[in-house]
């Protein structure tokens, strides 16, 4: 006589914010359903962090087009769903990312600069803002670098990435641009050029110099960036392009030529 099979007993709710079942949440031991809003929220927030930062890693020292979902879900101790949940896709997380990264780079930025703000001397100044590009961070470390370079090349190949990290290099130059200008006219020499220009000229030196002192340190040491910093800031504004006047025409010498032909 075959044996009567029961009925499988209901699971308690999982919401795609868990860990996988094989993988203990963090602090706790296994998950549970039915979790309060309150403490549900803390879960999704924490869930779209962690898969944040765990493709920031991967990205920067693998590639974006080398690393799977999977692998990112894995490497944040979440499940796959979660993240096809939180951002549709690979694609939706790393313009996620972008926005976080800007978030971040403009917090460390800030920060640098409110802190050498008292300063009168330029080049506590100009280091600060070169240390904000350079100093591993505390919790992510020193890859900013190969994100960067990672992100701009996703950009460059497609609009929709691209749109959103021009949207970021943007708003970079304006922080930069305008706390320049009003240092400057805190200091009573008005800025030679408008705050985009300034930025665009500031960013510009930092990444190039900030590659390039990534593969050799001592090649392109701190006091280079800082004393090319000063070069450029105290450098006065080209001189505006005008026209040459066209010469006035000499009529004497005009009726003298009609008198030779005419005779």
């Amino acid at each position: 006589m075959t044996p009567r099979r029961h009925a499988a007993e209901p699971s308690a709710s999982r919401s795609p914010d868990d860990p996988p079942r094989d993988r203990p949440g963090p602090g706790t031991g296994t998950p549970s359903g039915g979790a309060e809003p309150g403490r549900q929220e803390r879960r999704k927030a924490e869930t779209r962090g962690r898969l944040i930062d765990a493709a920031a890693e991967l990205f920067a020292h693998n590639g974006y087009h080398a690393v799977s979902a999977e692998a990112v879900a894995d490497a944040a101790g979440r499940t796959t769903g979660a993240l096809y949940s939180h951002f549709g896709g690979k694609e939706g997380l790393l313009l996620a990312l972008l926005e976080v990264w800007k978030e971040r780079t403009a917090q460390d930025l800030t920060a640098e600069m409110a802190a050498s703000a008292d300063r009168e001397d330029p080049s506590v100044h100009h280091s600060a803002m070169w240390r904000s590009l350079t100093r591993p961070h505390p919790e992510r470390g020193d890859s900013w670098l190969l994100l960067e370079a990672e992100l701009w090349l996703h950009g460059a190949r497609g609009p929709l990435v691209g749109t959103r990290l021009a949207d970021r290099y943007a708003e970079v130059r304006a922080r930069l641009g305008e706390g320049h200008a009003e240092r400057s006219q805190a200091a009573g020499t008005p800025p030679a050029r408008p705050p985009q220009e300034t930025g665009a000229l500031i960013l510009g030196l930092l990444l190039g110099l900030a590659m390039q002192h990534r593969l050799d340190p001592r090649a392109v040491p701190d006091s280079l960036v800082v004393d090319a910093l000063g070069v450029l800031l105290a450098a006065p504004a080209p001189a505006p392009d005008v026209p040459t006047p066209p010469k006035p025409r000499n009529f004497r010498n005009s009726r003298n030529s009609r008198r030779d032909v005419d005779a």
